[in-house]
Protein backbone atom coordinates (compact mmCIF):
# COMPACT_ATOMS: atom_id res chain seq x y z
CA UNK A 1 0.00 0.00 0.00
CA UNK A 2 0.94 3.60 -0.43
CA UNK A 3 0.79 6.12 1.94
CA UNK A 4 -1.41 9.72 0.56
CA UNK A 5 1.26 11.78 1.14
CA UNK A 6 -0.46 14.29 -1.64
CA UNK A 7 -3.30 15.15 0.33
CA UNK A 8 -1.84 15.04 3.85
CA UNK A 9 1.67 16.77 2.66
CA UNK A 10 1.08 19.91 4.95
CA UNK A 11 1.07 17.97 8.06
CA UNK A 12 2.75 14.68 7.30
CA UNK A 13 5.77 12.66 8.28
CA UNK A 14 6.55 9.84 5.65
CA UNK A 15 3.06 9.78 4.74
CA UNK A 16 2.13 9.87 8.45
CA UNK A 17 -0.24 12.49 9.85
CA UNK A 18 1.82 13.62 12.95
CA UNK A 19 -0.68 15.80 15.22
CA UNK A 20 1.42 17.84 18.27
CA UNK A 21 0.61 20.10 21.07
CA UNK A 22 1.44 23.86 20.62
CA UNK A 23 4.85 23.66 22.20
CA UNK A 24 6.26 21.58 19.31
CA UNK A 25 7.38 22.35 16.28
CA UNK A 26 5.64 20.05 14.09
CA UNK A 27 2.00 22.12 13.05
CA UNK A 28 -1.23 20.43 13.92
CA UNK A 29 -3.22 18.30 11.43
CA UNK A 30 -5.26 20.27 9.04
CA UNK A 31 -8.79 19.67 10.19
CA UNK A 32 -12.14 20.59 9.85
CA UNK A 33 -14.49 20.21 12.63
CA UNK A 34 -18.30 19.01 12.11
CA UNK A 35 -20.06 19.59 15.24
CA UNK A 36 -16.82 18.82 17.69
CA UNK A 37 -14.30 21.32 19.10
CA UNK A 38 -10.83 20.47 18.63
CA UNK A 39 -7.86 21.27 20.50
CA UNK A 40 -4.34 20.04 21.48
CA UNK A 41 -2.87 18.77 24.58
CA UNK A 42 -0.24 16.02 26.03
CA UNK A 43 -1.54 12.70 26.87
CA UNK A 44 0.25 9.71 29.11
CA UNK A 45 3.47 11.10 27.03
CA UNK A 46 1.67 11.85 23.46
CA UNK A 47 0.93 15.05 22.07
CA UNK A 48 -2.73 14.39 20.56
CA UNK A 49 -5.24 16.20 19.54
CA UNK A 50 -8.28 16.74 21.07
CA UNK A 51 -11.79 16.40 19.88
CA UNK A 52 -15.11 17.00 22.15
CA UNK A 53 -18.37 16.16 20.49
CA UNK A 54 -20.57 19.85 20.57
CA UNK A 55 -23.82 19.41 23.07
CA UNK A 56 -25.92 20.77 21.10
CA UNK A 57 -26.15 17.52 18.81
CA UNK A 58 -28.59 15.27 20.76
CA UNK A 59 -28.60 12.29 18.52
CA UNK A 60 -26.19 9.55 19.05
CA UNK A 61 -24.35 8.24 15.59
CA UNK A 62 -23.94 11.73 13.95
CA UNK A 63 -21.48 13.68 12.03
CA UNK A 64 -19.10 14.36 14.95
CA UNK A 65 -16.08 14.18 13.82
CA UNK A 66 -12.82 16.21 12.76
CA UNK A 67 -12.64 16.06 9.46
CA UNK A 68 -9.22 15.72 7.90
CA UNK A 69 -8.79 18.82 5.43
CA UNK A 70 -7.57 16.79 2.28
CA UNK A 71 -8.20 13.68 2.68
CA UNK A 72 -9.40 11.02 0.11
CA UNK A 73 -10.23 7.45 1.08
CA UNK A 74 -11.96 4.67 -1.10
CA UNK A 75 -9.64 1.00 -0.13
CA UNK A 76 -6.22 0.75 2.04
CA UNK A 77 -5.51 1.25 6.05
CA UNK A 78 -6.34 3.59 7.98
CA UNK A 79 -4.32 3.78 11.58
CA UNK A 80 -4.71 5.98 14.74
CA UNK A 81 -3.93 5.19 18.28
CA UNK A 82 -7.29 6.45 20.65
CA UNK A 83 -7.43 7.82 23.83
CA UNK A 84 -10.54 8.47 25.43
CA UNK A 85 -11.41 9.80 28.67
CA UNK A 86 -15.23 10.84 30.08
CA UNK A 87 -15.99 14.71 30.28
CA UNK A 88 -16.81 15.48 33.67
CA UNK A 89 -20.81 16.20 32.74
CA UNK A 90 -20.98 12.68 30.79
CA UNK A 91 -24.32 11.04 31.33
CA UNK A 92 -24.56 7.31 32.92
CA UNK A 93 -24.69 5.43 29.88
CA UNK A 94 -21.78 7.14 27.70
CA UNK A 95 -18.88 4.60 26.91
CA UNK A 96 -16.03 6.98 25.85
CA UNK A 97 -17.39 6.50 22.48
CA UNK A 98 -13.95 7.02 19.76
CA UNK A 99 -13.41 5.80 16.59
CA UNK A 100 -12.87 6.58 12.91
CA UNK A 101 -14.96 7.55 10.25
CA UNK A 102 -13.95 7.06 6.49
CA UNK A 103 -15.33 7.46 3.35
CA UNK A 104 -17.17 10.72 4.25
CA UNK A 105 -18.91 12.61 1.37
CA UNK A 106 -18.73 16.03 0.27
CA UNK A 107 -21.61 17.20 3.01
CA UNK A 108 -21.16 14.81 5.85
CA UNK A 109 -23.87 13.11 5.01
CA UNK A 110 -22.94 10.03 4.42
CA UNK A 111 -19.84 7.88 5.96
CA UNK A 112 -18.63 5.02 7.23
CA UNK A 113 -17.67 3.93 10.92
CA UNK A 114 -16.13 2.11 13.59
CA UNK A 115 -15.78 2.83 17.19
CA UNK A 116 -14.80 2.09 20.67
CA UNK A 117 -17.16 1.78 23.86
CA UNK A 118 -13.64 1.27 26.33
CA UNK A 119 -16.00 1.06 29.24
CA UNK A 120 -17.69 -1.79 28.29
CA UNK A 121 -14.98 -3.85 27.84
CA UNK A 122 -13.85 -4.80 31.69
CA UNK A 123 -17.46 -5.15 32.60
CA UNK A 124 -18.62 -7.50 34.20
CA UNK A 125 -21.66 -8.44 32.36
CA UNK A 126 -21.17 -10.21 29.63
CA UNK A 127 -23.50 -8.59 26.90
CA UNK A 128 -21.69 -5.13 27.70
CA UNK A 129 -18.15 -7.17 26.48
CA UNK A 130 -19.71 -8.20 23.52
CA UNK A 131 -20.65 -4.29 22.60
CA UNK A 132 -17.19 -2.93 23.10
CA UNK A 133 -16.65 -2.35 19.27
CA UNK A 134 -19.23 -0.76 16.97
CA UNK A 135 -19.70 -0.61 13.32
CA UNK A 136 -22.46 2.11 11.74
CA UNK A 137 -23.18 4.06 8.65
CA UNK A 138 -24.16 7.38 8.30
CA UNK A 139 -27.75 7.96 7.97
CA UNK A 140 -29.36 4.89 7.72
CA UNK A 141 -27.77 2.09 9.38
CA UNK A 142 -27.21 3.69 13.16
CA UNK A 143 -26.51 1.12 15.89
CA UNK A 144 -29.80 1.09 16.68
CA UNK A 145 -30.97 -0.72 13.60
CA UNK A 146 -28.13 -2.53 13.20
CA UNK A 147 -28.43 -4.27 16.52
CA UNK A 148 -31.90 -4.58 15.99
CA UNK A 149 -31.95 -6.30 12.34
CA UNK A 150 -28.70 -7.97 12.95
CA UNK A 151 -27.69 -8.82 16.74
CA UNK A 152 -24.19 -9.00 17.50
CA UNK A 153 -23.46 -9.39 13.47
CA UNK A 154 -21.73 -5.62 13.55
CA UNK A 155 -20.63 -5.32 17.42
CA UNK A 156 -17.46 -7.17 18.80
CA UNK A 157 -15.22 -7.62 21.54
CA UNK A 158 -11.49 -6.58 22.42
CA UNK A 159 -9.62 -5.61 25.69
CA UNK A 160 -9.05 -2.08 25.98
CA UNK A 161 -9.89 0.54 28.80
CA UNK A 162 -10.31 4.27 29.75
CA UNK A 163 -7.51 6.66 30.22
CA UNK A 164 -5.42 4.45 28.05
CA UNK A 165 -3.54 4.49 24.59
CA UNK A 166 -5.29 1.74 21.81
CA UNK A 167 -4.06 0.93 18.91
CA UNK A 168 -6.58 0.83 15.71
CA UNK A 169 -5.83 -0.45 12.24
CA UNK A 170 -8.94 -0.23 9.75
CA UNK A 171 -8.33 -2.26 6.34
CA UNK A 172 -10.88 -1.23 4.07
CA UNK A 173 -11.63 -3.39 0.77
CA UNK A 174 -14.59 -2.70 -1.58
CA UNK A 175 -17.78 -3.95 0.63
CA UNK A 176 -15.50 -5.41 3.25
CA UNK A 177 -13.92 -3.64 6.66
CA UNK A 178 -11.72 -5.52 9.23
CA UNK A 179 -10.52 -4.20 12.80
CA UNK A 180 -7.48 -4.62 14.17
CA UNK A 181 -6.58 -3.81 17.90
CA UNK A 182 -3.70 -3.20 20.19
CA UNK A 183 -1.71 -5.07 17.03
CA UNK A 184 -3.58 -8.02 16.95
CA UNK A 185 -3.11 -10.36 13.92
CA UNK A 186 -6.39 -11.28 14.11
CA UNK A 187 -9.70 -9.17 13.62
CA UNK A 188 -11.54 -8.15 16.47
CA UNK A 189 -14.32 -6.71 14.24
CA UNK A 190 -15.32 -8.04 10.22
CA UNK A 191 -17.69 -6.04 8.27
CA UNK A 192 -18.42 -7.93 4.81
CA UNK A 193 -20.95 -5.60 3.84
CA UNK A 194 -20.28 -2.05 4.36
CA UNK A 195 -23.36 -0.11 4.13
CA UNK A 196 -22.25 2.57 1.54
CA UNK A 197 -20.99 0.33 -0.89
CA UNK A 198 -17.63 -1.26 -2.55
CA UNK A 199 -17.31 2.71 -4.93
CA UNK A 200 -18.28 4.50 -1.46
CA UNK A 201 -14.54 7.17 -1.01
CA UNK A 202 -14.15 10.26 0.47
CA UNK A 203 -12.48 11.82 3.91
CA UNK A 204 -11.35 10.27 7.10
CA UNK A 205 -13.24 11.70 10.29
CA UNK A 206 -11.60 11.55 14.35
CA UNK A 207 -15.06 11.05 15.18
CA UNK A 208 -16.07 11.25 19.02
CA UNK A 209 -19.97 11.05 20.94
CA UNK A 210 -21.81 11.63 24.13
CA UNK A 211 -19.27 11.87 26.99
CA UNK A 212 -16.07 11.92 25.53
CA UNK A 213 -12.90 13.58 25.74
CA UNK A 214 -11.82 11.99 22.73
CA UNK A 215 -7.76 12.03 21.87
CA UNK A 216 -5.86 10.99 18.54
CA UNK A 217 -2.24 10.47 17.71
CA UNK A 218 -0.30 8.68 15.22
CA UNK A 219 -2.67 8.94 12.73
CA UNK A 220 -1.62 7.65 9.26
CA UNK A 221 -3.87 7.25 6.17
CA UNK A 222 -2.53 4.87 3.30
CA UNK A 223 -4.75 4.22 0.16
CA UNK A 224 -4.31 0.70 -1.70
Amino acid sequence: MKATTHALAAWAVAGALAVSSPAADTKLPEVHPVSVTVGSEKVSGRDAIRVIKDPKVKEFDEPTFARLKGSVFKDGTIEAKVLSKLTKDAPDFARGFIGVAFRVNEDNSKFECIYLRPTNSRAELQLRRNRSIQYFAYPDFKFERLRKEAAGEYESYADMGLDEWIDMRIEVKGAKAKLFVNGAKQPALIVNDLKLGPDASGAVGLWVDVGTAGYFSDVRVRNE
